[in-house]
């Protein structure tokens, strides 16, 4: 069954030189609740639209080139009248939309960086595969909640017209620390939860072949050549 997806978007293709390919995308979508204003480039999020604080907002680190889109948040709101407008056209035609809701279909947790003990890092919490958006995610750490040093980004559009989103934790990783990602999704009837564990056979020797083979072993089956690279990680641990 084809699935009726409540969203406008509009896509563009940049091509910068002969052989390399960029590609952004503009994205207002909405529902009876929520909306969402994003602008991405090689999906990374330049700007969007915070209608909760009434501003468009540039998540990229202050040492890159700020874009300037004067007009971008006041145009942005004026979309999501025009969308809730057609969300209404369509319910009418279609004698009300069912409900059409996928529970995600793929999570990851991870390091940003090769972990060192004491060292800050990132974790990444990665969920993908969802219908309709947003998801949330929250943190533990030793079994207690953890909402300092964290953020969640935008709902990104994937190809198939579900939605992927990612949580980050900021932490110092201490041997023996366990930390959890847990999801919650209104196509879910219970939380999904993650964990991940900071262990070290040798403390001097690094984490970097222990991460690989507990990412391997979360996401081996996702394709053959995916599923051969991390065997190998696996066994290098042993």
């Amino acid at each position: 069954m084809m699935k009726m997806k409540l969203l406008l978007f509009l896509s563009g293709v940049l091509w910068v030189s002969a052989d390399v390919l960029h590609k952004d995308l503009s994205i207002d979508g909405c529902s009876d609740s929520d909306g969402e204003s994003v602008y991405t480039l090689d999906r990374e999020v330049l700007w969007y639209a915070n209608f909760q604080k009434g501003e468009g907002v540039e998540p990229l680190p202050p040492f890159i080139d700020q874009m300037s889109r004067p007009g971008a948040y006041e145009t942005a709101v004026a979309n999501q009248q025009i969308c809730r407008a057609n969300l209404r056209t369509i319910r009418i035609a279609m004698k009300d939309i069912p409900d059409e809701n996928d529970p995600p279909d793929g999570m990851m947790i991870y390091p940003r960086d090769n972990v060192e003990l004491g060292v800050k890092n990132i974790l990444i919490c990665h969920v993908s595969g969802f219908y309709p958006a947003p998801v949330n995610v929250s943190w533990t750490k030793n079994g207690q909640e953890v909402t300092e040093g964290s953020s969640i980004n935008v709902p990104l559009l994937n190809k198939d017209f579900t939605f992927t989103q990612i949580s980050r934790l900021q932490f110092v990783p201490q041997l023996g620390d366990i930390y959890s990602c847990s999801v919650e999704h209104v196509a879910l009837t219970k939380p999904q939860t993650m964990t991940w564990d900071v262990e070290v056979d040798n403390p001097h020797s690094g984490l970097g072949p222990s991460i690989f083979c507990g990412v391997g072993l979360t996401i081996g089956l996702l394709g053959a050549a995916v599923g051969i690279y991390f065997v190998i990680k696996r066994n290098k641990c042993r």
